[in-house]
């Protein structure tokens, strides 16, 4: 799913748990990242995953203080639960992510 200022805030807080990229498309850590990305969406369950573009959206990038990318943040019910800022192995960051599911 592709986030946007107009659909941000209520995509979060309809879904349990959420994993925003925050990325760029000229972003090479980025690039590295999305496979990893997709791989773990098709594989975890209970979990939604989507990605927002900074350079398009840079009011929500200022809005959450992304100063580096790719950024990942786990919302849990809406609220901000957790961050990760750069590339991380998939098993690593399957980990993360689930120690906000319920």
């Amino acid at each position: 799913m592709e986030l946007n200022s107009d659909n941000f805030q209520q995509f979060v807080k309809n879904h349990d748990v959420v994993l925003v990229d925050f990325w760029a498309p000229w972003c090479a850590p980025c690039l590295l990242l999305t496979p990893i990305i997709e791989e773990l969406e098709k594989e975890m369950e209970g979990v939604v995953f989507a990605k927002l573009n900074v350079d398009d959206n840079q009011e929500i990038a200022r809005e959450f203080g992304i100063m580096s990318i790719p950024t990942l943040m786990i919302f849990k019910r809406g609220e901000m639960a957790d961050m990760v800022v750069g590339v991380m192995a998939k098993d690593a960051l399957r980990e993360r992510i689930e120690r906000h599911m319920d």
